[in-house]
């Protein structure tokens, strides 16, 4: 089915699905790049979004895999959390049908402000490990977190690595293991989408799956480059990643 896609089509889904996945898998926020170029070459914006899914999930189970092969990702302590982002997922992508996204926008830009500016003045954040153990109140929080954070991801999406990292900073990871593990609940709400997606008739595979190929090859770039550079690395290109998102988004709220 490939030769049936223009050539200027493919170039422009590999590249950006190529450049989506190695920001993607770093620090999040890859949508900001592939879900544009995808809007471009014709999709509605519902296949849009669904097609961004499938490719976004080949390109988060690839740094995972990456992140797990570091020692960056303790599958046995985040294990636990992937049916809250799974069912998260499913419920929000679910929703978009009985509610317009639009409603989250307001809060989600609030949220992106929060985590860019608590993020850059709390200097020495995340750049060690002190993990402990969580409180059974604490615990709970943090998987009613994980949970909305999966919802949201079904139900908008930009952003969703930027607060999943938050997630695991606020309980003590530095920003490597936080970017991993973040990674691997990404990747839970992502097949969700996928799966419900899918199940409404909404993806384009072929699209999807060209992009998904080539998130394969960024996302092993980024997720190397950041294990080879550290948390320090992380921390920037989260801190540059979290404000573009919150630019654009405020843009596209205040344009509409």
């Amino acid at each position: 089915m490939l030769f049936e896609i223009d050539v200027h089509i493919l170039i422009l889904l590999i590249s950006f699905g190529f450049l989506a996945a190695f920001v993607d898998s770093v620090v999040g926020g890859g949508g900001l790049i592939s879900l544009p170029a995808l809007l471009f070459v014709g999709p509605n914006p519902a296949a849009a979004v669904a097609t961004n899914k499938l490719a976004g999930a080949m390109g988060s189970l690839t740094s995972s895999i990456s992140f797990y092969r570091s020692g960056q990702l303790d599958i046995r302590s985040v294990l636990k959390y992937f049916p809250l982002a799974f069912i998260g997922s499913l419920c929000g992508a679910w929703t978009v049908h009985l509610i317009n996204p639009a409603l989250l926008k307001p809060l989600m830009l609030v949220m992106l402000a929060v985590v860019g500016v608590y993020t850059i003045f709390k200097k020495d954040w995340g750049a060690v490990s002190t993990v402990k153990n969580l409180s059974k109140k604490h615990l709970f929080l943090f998987m009613l977190l994980l949970f909305a954070i999966g919802f949201y991801d079904g139900f908008l999406g930009p952003g969703t690595g930027s607060f999943l990292i938050f997630s695991f900073l606020l309980v003590g990871f530095d920003f490597l293991k936080a970017a991993g593990n973040a990674k691997f609940l990404n990747l839970a709400s992502n097949v969700a989408g996928v799966c419900m997606f899918a199940y409404l008739g909404q993806i384009h595979y072929v699209y999807g799956l060209v992009m998904g190929i080539a998130q394969i090859g960024g996302a092993m770039l980024g997720s190397r480059m950041a294990i080879k550079k550290g948390s320090g690395f992380v921390r920037t290109l989260f801190i540059v990643v979290t404000m573009t998102l919150l630019a654009k988004n405020a843009y596209d709220f205040m344009m509409h």
